[in-house]
């Protein structure tokens, strides 16, 4: 069996190898606990001083999950799929919501994904977001987040679909959309 590449960062970060981990979660049930059970479990043990606790606590537990066979990699606590594509771009956060905009209500791809109904876009300084449903009844959230160099990237996720295959289209889909939008939006060489 290969090994699950979150381990090492976890044994790390830790300080505790994997097979320790293993009898905790076993000494306090895991099996028959659910993820939200488990990860408080696990958070706890870690401790008030521990930095980034709860992240690293859902870490132990998605590893765990995984390790006994309740998920495979890429699937989320409530067996949905989650995909995520990323790229920088030369423009500025604004302007690059602004531009996928436009490019989302023109391009075909995107368009045909879309279970229409009220598409929202809202922003912080952190970064603009643009969300709606998918025909599958999953979520699709795009946002744009600023670089320190005043350029900004554009992440495109899929969350909640339903299966791992329609989540490698997904994927597949939302590579090649974000790579014709870039096509759009870079400057010309």
């Amino acid at each position: 069996m290969a090994t699950n590449p979150r381990i090492a960062p976890i044994e790390r970060t830790t300080g505790r190898t994997w097979d320790e981990w293993l009898r905790f979660l076993d000494g306090i049930g895991a099996k028959d606990l659910d993820h939200g059970q488990i990860a408080l479990q696990v958070y706890e043990e870690l401790g008030d001083g521990f930095a980034q606790r709860g992240w690293w606590a859902q870490a132990v537990t998605v590893a765990y999950e995984q390790h006994i066979g309740r998920r495979i990699p890429g699937q989320r606590s409530d067996g949905t799929f989650q995909c995520s594509v990323s790229r920088a771009t030369p423009l500025g956060m604004t302007e690059l919501m602004e531009r996928w905009r436009a490019f989302a209500d023109g391009d075909a791809a995107v368009q045909e994904v879309l279970a229409g109904g009220e598409l929202k876009v809202s922003g912080t300084d952190r970064r603009i977001t643009w969300r709606t449903r998918a025909v599958d009844g999953s979520s699709i959230v795009v946002t744009s987040e600023p670089k320190k160099n005043g350029t900004a990237s554009l992440v495109a996720t899929q969350i909640g679909v339903p299966t791992l295959e329609a989540n490698d289209e997904a994927r597949e889909r939302w590579t090649a959309v974000v790579e014709r939008f870039l096509a759009d939006v870079q400057p010309a060489r």
